[in-house]
């Protein structure tokens, strides 16, 4: 192929190299410049063009792309989107992704005008979703390169099915599946119906079926007696979720497994989570005891062997040992990291910082600054400083803004740290942020709590920092009401990177949805975790039912 500047005399049956925006029109990269084009080019003053013109035994990128899709194509996949050189396959059906990687890497690395990437074998694929690309570098290509990756391509093997492509989806089976769930003095009901809606969702994304749930108690006998009422009843997959997660092989459900008729395949899985995963089998259909991180949406070491047998692969001892690599999922916030803080000897008491946000403008109040307005005898905004430091669980910061000095002289005499946030009219974001960057170093938690809730006492704030429990994941504590959530909130360290990077007049609050398994609720006995005096006629209202 020649590639370079050309004269408009010599360019026309090129390829335009690069976009030209002109008076008037446009020519896209990549255009064959006809008569027309080179007319208009010459008339708005273009005297040469950067171009490419192919030569005889090259293919034109998008033909080359085209053919190698097409040869790589296997069962389930299909060939869309063909533009610039590239073209990308997509799943005809739910399914799991298998391909040959040796072959691939071998095929780029015939000629690098010709790449294809993939997603990782065994990634599991809804209808629709891209499973590769091949993309032309160039406008065109070697045609001998081009054949050489066709010839390759043809030899591959899927699933060691010898001689289909190199990328093939196996198609997810219907399974039946049936859920016990163990219970222990305790154990809450609502974990349990959880349980039973996640579990259905993740059958129902691999194309199977909850038939049945049943709830036993957590020793071998009841659980003999439900897996054999499971036998009778039939299934493709039984499922155990445990009151208290598998120590050993000897512990009560893989012994009821055994005991009634069933054999231990695997106790333990190199995939975190997922780690104390329990693989069984009776009459030559699997069993599997559930992790606990299975009660969570998140994805786990169930989810791979739960693909693998819905796809129809063998899942056996040799097939979980072989997932160690990769099998360190990304850590996400909601969960502890793997083992440390359970590991930790004699870990030393968190320290939780409380952070009082009282910079904002109070707009809905329409004059007065609410900070500064008496409740009994003093301002709002020390009451609130007062009730967090009552509550003796670290330092309390103050953030402010409108009327900095005002409600600094309104804490005067307190052992309250101010971060003064200049941002403030940016909205309630800028004063989280001033609130994290003023955090020191070590920080565990912070208790961020409103200026304006006179109802928040020490008992409260105190109440926040017992339930946080990071070791079991209860990273964000949240008080209740009657069930309806409230203020203030304890947030774990790792959450202040998502705070930080919020925006406008928003608080935290969509982190707590984004990040159900995290939260810890905590039911107070009245209101105080819902009053906030943001109007005049909430602050009628209080001084009315009196303090």
């Amino acid at each position: 192929m020649r590639f370079g500047t050309l004269p408009l005399d010599e360019a026309e049956g090129a390829l335009l190299a690069h976009t030209l925006r002109l008076e008037g029109f446009a020519l896209k990269k990549g255009t064959r410049l006809d008569a027309d084009a080179i007319m208009r080019l010459r008339a708005a003053g273009v005297e040469a063009v950067q171009a490419a013109r192919l030569e005889e035994g090259e293919v034109d990128e998008n033909e080359a792309a085209l053919k190698l899709a097409l040869a790589l194509a296997g069962p389930g996949l299909e060939v869309r989107d063909t533009r610039t050189g590239r073209v990308n396959l997509h799943a005809a059906t739910a399914g799991l992704l298998r391909l040959d990687a040796a072959r691939i890497n071998a095929l780029n690395g015939i000629d690098e005008a010709l790449t294809i990437a993939t997603l990782a074998d065994g990634a599991s694929l809804a209808p629709g979703d891209m499973a590769a690309t091949c993309k032309v570098i160039p406008y065109a290509v070697p045609g001998d390169a081009l054949a050489r990756c066709l010839d390759l391509a043809a030899g591959g093997a899927v699933g060691g099915a010898a001689g289909a492509p190199i990328l093939g989806l196996l198609p997810f089976r219907p399974l039946r599946a049936r859920l016990i769930q163990t219970v222990l003095p305790g154990t809450s009901a609502k974990m349990l119906d959880k349980t039973i809606r996640i579990t259905a969702d993740r059958l129902a994304a691999v194309g199977g079926n909850l038939m049945g749930e049943g709830r036993v108690d957590h020793e071998e006998k009841a659980i003999v007696a439900a897996v054999q009422a499971a036998r009778t009843e039939g299934f493709d997959l039984l499922l155990i979720a445990g009151a208290a997660a598998v120590q050993d092989r000897a512990d009560a459900i893989p012994a009821a497994i055994a005991a009634a008729g069933g054999r231990i395949l695997r106790f333990g899985m190199p995939v975190d989570p997922g780690n104390l995963l329990l693989l069984a089998e009776i009459d030559g259909t699997p069993i599997v005891g559930l992790p606990g991180c299975a009660r969570s949406p998140k994805p786990n070491g169930f989810d791979w062997v739960l693909e693998r047998l819905a796809a129809g692969l063998p899942v056996d001892g040799a097939a979980i040992a072989g997932m160690g690599v990769g099998g360190l999922l990304a850590e996400i916030p909601s969960r502890p990291q793997p083992r440390e803080a359970m590991e930790a000897p004699d870990p030393a008491p968190p320290q939780i910082v409380v952070v009082l946000l009282a910079a904002g403008r109070s707009r809905r109040m329409g004059g007065p600054n609410k900070l500064l307005l008496d409740v009994d005898g003093e301002p709002l905004v020390r009451r609130t400083a007062q009730a967090a430091l009552a509550a003796g669980l670290g330092e309390v910061i103050a953030v402010t803004g409108n009327a900095a000095e005002a409600v600094a002289a309104a804490l005067k005499g307190l052992p309250v740290r101010l971060a003064h946030n200049p941002d403030y009219q940016d909205g309630l974001a800028s004063s989280l942020k001033a609130g994290l960057r003023a955090l020191p170093t070590g920080t565990d938690a912070a208790i961020v709590m409103l200026g304006d809730m006179p109802g928040v006492d020490a008992d409260l704030l105190r109440a926040l920092a017992d339930a946080y429990d990071p070791p079991n994941g209860r990273r964000i504590v949240v008080p209740t009401h009657l069930g309806k959530r409230g203020n203030p909130v304890l947030w774990d360290r790792a959450f202040f990177p998502a705070m930080a990077a919020l925006q406008g007049d928003v608080g935290a609050r969509a982190l707590i949805a984004q990040h159900p398994d995290a939260v810890a609720e905590v039911e107070r006995p009245n209101d105080a975790p819902l009053l906030d005096l943001d109007t005049p006629e909430a602050w009628t209202a209080y001084l009315e039912r009196g303090t």
